[in-house]
């Protein structure tokens, strides 16, 4: 491992061994508003060259556009990387603010076959439900994932935004590798009873948004700053009073970033890292970006190290945050415990 490359961790008892963190790609061709292609596929080989080795992805994202344009790097790079993508959710291309779930057994099955096909590999490596229908139990659900495993078109399988009771049932089941929620310096929900179940199991924690999709940095103060077509505009912290709220609350941030030399957006990251020592389970962060120099600027993160005095200026954070973190909270972990 040279300076420049980042250690690994295993996810789960059998899982994948991958980089400490990953890359969340939504947003080489979906929601946060245009892209440039020949950026982001320079953004994919400059995270590979730094270890990342996850590479997330789902069906969802431009209804598999983003599958498709991550094809021929994965195809470039089978061996080197893990291949994570999600099934369950759809978003109407004339109704961005809505979401349709399904969990049955037909669904899933069509599901996987056309994200292979999309995404040009002839097994994924981490397949996750991507959001819960709570009117199909969940062991039905994850009975057919892992059918796919068995029949050799899915190797690990992955939950997103479950509850802890919902975890325990799943892993009844088959092994769950890992589970994704949203954790970050604005967004703990999930440490009351997601992180406790998923450690005493043995399952990694897959860290969504753990940047505040892009809060955390102080790249842009509110709704405001974005883009018409990003989708950012939906979220409750980022428009009006609360993002004025949250933006006063990165001030703690910035005092612990001058500490370090290092930038807002590396100290949420080194944050969300030190977590795994914390709570004793593997976390691997998915901040997602399409410039080759915030890979570089993500990944250094991995290498900081907070002080009980950083810890504890950060600390308050969370609770003061103004806003759910979607304005529909039922499709969340939380919204179902």
């Amino acid at each position: 491992m040279t300076d420049r490359t980042i250690p690994t961790v295993r996810l789960g008892r059998e899982g994948p061994e991958v980089g400490i963190q990953g890359l969340g790609c939504m947003g080489m061709s979906f929601a946060y508003g245009p892209s440039d292609a020949e950026e982001s596929r320079a953004t994919l080989e400059r995270a590979l060259e730094q270890g990342v080795t996850l590479y997330d992805t789902a069906d969802a994202y431009g209804a598999g556009e983003n599958e498709r344009f991550l094809a021929p790097f994965f195809k470039a790079h089978r061996d080197e990387v893990t291949v994570a993508t999600k099934f369950a959710l759809s978003i109407p291309p004339d109704d961005p603010t809505r979401r349709v779930i399904r969990n049955d057994p037909p669904y899933i099955r069509q599901a996987v076959e056309d994200s292979l096909k999309r995404l040009g590999i002839d097994v994924i490596d981490l397949y996750y439900m991507h959001r819960r229908d709570p009117e199909v139990p969940i062991e039905e659900t994850v009975g057919v994932m892992a059918e796919l495993v068995r029949e050799g078109k899915v190797k690990h399988l992955g939950l997103s935004e479950v509850t802890a009771a919902e975890l325990r049932a799943a892993h009844a089941v088959h092994p769950i590798a890992a589970v994704q929620s949203e954790w970050s310096l604005f967004s703990r929900d999930i440490e009351r009873q997601v992180v406790p179940a998923a450690a005493g199991l043995g399952v990694a924690l897959v860290a969504y948004s753990p940047l505040g999709r892009g809060f955390l940095t102080g790249s842009f103060a509110s709704a405001d700053d974005l883009t018409a077509g990003d989708f950012r505009r939906q979220h409750p912290r980022f428009t009006g009073e609360n993002a004025a709220a949250n933006a006063a609350l990165l001030d703690r941030i910035r005092e612990v970033a001058g500490r370090h030399g290092a930038s807002l957006g590396q100290i949420a990251l080194a944050w969300v890292h030190h977590r795994q020592t914390l709570h004793g389970l593997p976390v691997v962060p998915i901040p997602g970006t399409r410039r080759p120099g915030r890979v570089d600027e993500n990944t250094a993160a991995a290498r900081i190290a907070l002080t009980e005095e950083d810890l504890a200026a950060l600390e308050p954070i969370a609770a003061r945050v103004a806003g759910d973190r979607y304005a529909d909270m039922t499709f969340t972990s939380a919204g179902r415990e």
